[in-house]
């Protein structure tokens, strides 16, 4: 199993979406983003890139022995299949990346806000139980995301996350109401069962490599990709 998380450096798109910018529906040129994704297809060991249309909820899509013609509208993807590389954007919010090594079962989630309460992840590893995979021996990364300290929301909406998905309410630098993300899904997957959970600690928004929607509004994304070498 191979994984990996972009940053901005590296590649060819101008500013604001300087320079690696993996998102074709954020305003770069097209052409920038076809370069950038040619780049990171050379680098997931000639396995085929399966991007996805993000859409801030919980379906999964389960893809077979080929990519599929057109992404998929959803949060996340699944496959046993060798030589498919799940790619996920962020710009803010986690990037899942999971894997059952042994069952040679793999998963890339987008888990925002509304992922978060909606329990995308857990979606995920269900679609990943169906497969084959067994919660104890999935191995899961948290990728950079918004921290705790950065991601202001208001306290019914706080208040709302938490009840949905215990464990991310906390308080920002400000002590304002937030969430902590990464937190929240960190406890879920552990209720869920899931044998290990390593989390990325950067946070998007503090971190001038990477994007952040929040911090910049008009900008690129960068993407978490998990990939079975053929």
């Amino acid at each position: 199993m191979r994984r990996i998380v972009t940053s901005r450096p590296g590649g060819v798109s101008g500013a604001p979406y300087d320079t690696f910018n993996l998102g074709d529906h954020v305003g770069d040129d097209l052409a920038a983003v076809q370069a950038n994704r040619a780049r990171l297809a050379r680098a997931v060991d000639g396995s085929s890139l399966v991007w996805m249309r993000q859409v801030h909820g919980d379906q999964v899509a389960v893809i077979g022995s080929s990519p599929p013609p057109q992404p998929p509208d959803c949060d996340a993807l699944v496959t046993n299949t060798r030589g498919l590389a799940l790619a996920v954007l962020i710009a803010d919010c986690v990037p899942v990346l999971l894997a059952d090594p042994v069952a040679g079962v793999i998963g890339a989630a987008h888990a925002g806000r509304e992922g978060v309460r909606r329990h995308v992840v857990a979606r995920t590893v269900e679609a990943m139980v169906e497969l084959g995979a067994t919660p104890r021996r999935l191995d899961a990364l948290l990728g950079p995301a918004i921290c705790g300290r950065c991601y202001e929301v208001s306290q019914d909406l706080a208040d709302e996350v938490e009840s949905a998905a215990p464990g991310g309410a906390t308080r920002t630098r400000t002590e304002a109401p937030g969430l902590d993300l990464r937190a929240a899904l960190a406890a879920q997957l552990s209720r869920l069962g899931v044998g290990q959970v390593v989390s990325d600690p950067r946070c998007t928004a503090e971190e001038s490599s990477l994007f952040s929607y929040r911090r910049d509004g008009v900008t690129g994304r960068q993407a978490g990709v998990i990939w079975l070498p053929a």
